[in-house]
């Protein structure tokens, strides 16, 4: 659902809120992992009472679904203050205070705000204790949170969080000098996208991740997709848009998304794309919204399924590699020699293997996303490591080799991403 996507593991919620009191136990206190051991707890006897068998095709209860935008959870507009970032689901759940307003939130905030909106969780750039959905947090907050460096935020996350051809935000080598800001000419392509009335499901979204896939190969000199950050994560940039924006109800339980619902989340003001205005921060929820039902949350392997529909559609994008310096100039990496031989450019199409190697991938560059969080990065890396290898071990993945970062040594683009 998010524009620049950060690291989305987008496990069931129920499964979710255990992991990050088991990757980050180092960085809690006692009240978090209490916090967190009671959202599982609670997420789980929901989902035993109301739904305990439901897959893919739900049933709709409105009482457990609706998402409130009235009363305690009315539009609240953000402060100049407020850290809004380029992520529309949790800018709308700060102004509807599912999050604390000024964007800054603990581990068990976040896990709580995401599964009451939207049935997912997503750990982000951050102290891993706390996260801001933007850029750093004030010193003063990062002292009243104790942490032992000085997190980024989402918009610094290029090549690990966010990606190139974003559905509708800037890239970051462009001319606008960010690349978490609206295009309002790339969102009225996205709104004219649809290919049935009034409505956007998996196949326009995908069709339209092409097109912006060769715009950047064709307009954007430092192009890159990575292993991690484009088999994975821009994918779900749009996948997320369906999954998690699109409104549930008894004619639609899996989800009906139309322009009006995209533009409320997405701060669009406006009744044509003549007249449409975006207004920074100001992304609300809709009005008679409804997420995903109890026990139908988006699994990993509801993800893996999404990632492989869309790549037997366009196989190009599985392509790893990037632009040299030129547009137009887009050249694969070699797979074979980056992996060790475990994987090349065909097999990345088979079975799980795009998966795995995006994810095994992550697993190595991990260290990277640690960095200046704790004073010694071993002990929370070993329990990251161990947390990603339960999910790939069920994949039953190929074991990869350590990946030979030098294979990125041609692309300008893709500082960041190893």
């Amino acid at each position: 659902m998010k524009y620049s996507i950060n690291f989305a593991l987008a496990f069931s919620a129920a499964n979710f809120v255990a992991f990050p009191s088991r990757v980050f136990d180092l960085s809690m206190s006692e009240h978090e992992k209490r916090a967190l051991a009671g959202i599982s707890a609670g997420v789980k006897a929901k989902a035993q009472e109301w739904k305990p068998d439901v897959k893919r095709t739900p049933e709709y209860f409105a009482s457990q679904q609706y998402v409130s935008n009235t009363g305690a959870h009315a539009f609240e507009a953000p402060e100049p203050k407020d850290l809004c970032g380029p992520c529309s689901g949790l800018n709308a759940m700060a102004n509807h205070s599912y999050l604390p307003h000024n964007r800054v939130a603990m581990i068990s905030q976040f896990v709580q705000g995401t599964y009451d909106v939207f049935a997912y969780g997503a750990v982000m750039d951050g102290g891993l204790t706390s996260w801001s959905i933007r850029d750093p947090p004030s010193s003063s907050l990062l002292s009243s949170f104790g942490l032992l460096g000085t997190p980024q935020g989402i918009s610094g996350s290029h090549n690990k969080y966010e990606a190139d051809a974003s559905p509708t935000r800037h890239v970051l080598y462009g001319d606008a000098g960010n690349d978490y800001k609206l295009i309002l000419h790339q969102f009225n392509k996205l709104c004219n996208s649809s290919l049935w009335p009034d409505g956007y499901d998996l196949s326009t979204l995908i069709t339209f991740r092409a097109k912006r896939f060769k715009e950047s190969q064709d307009t954007n000199p430092y192009f890159f997709n990575g292993p991690f950050i484009g088999v994975a994560v821009q994918p779900a940039a749009y996948i997320f848009i369906y999954r998690f924006m699109s409104n549930k109800s008894t004619d639609f339980p899996e989800g009906y998304l139309n322009a009006g619902v995209l533009k409320t989340f997405s701060s669009i003001t406006g009744d044509s794309s003549a007249s449409f205005k975006w207004t920074e921060g100001y992304e609300s929820i809709p009005d008679s919204w409804c997420k995903p039902a109890i026990g139908d949350e988006y699994t990993i392997s509801y993800f893996q399924s999404d990632l492989v529909a869309a790549a037997l559609d366009y196989s190009q994008l599985l392509d790893v590699g990037g632009n040299t310096g030129t547009v137009d100039s887009f050249t694969g990496v070699d797979v074979q020699a980056l992996t060790g031989g475990v994987f090349n450019t065909a097999t990345l199409a088979e079975g799980n293997n795009a998966f795995c190697f995006a994810f095994q991938f992550a697993q190595q560059v991990a260290p990277d996303l640690l960095k200046g969080l704790f004073s010694a990065v071993t002990k929370p890396l070993d329990q990251l490591s161990g947390a990603i290898s339960t999910v790939l071990a069920a994949l039953s993945c190929p074991q990869l080799e350590p990946i030979d970062c030098a294979q990125f040594s041609h692309y300008p683009g893709s500082t960041g991403a190893c």
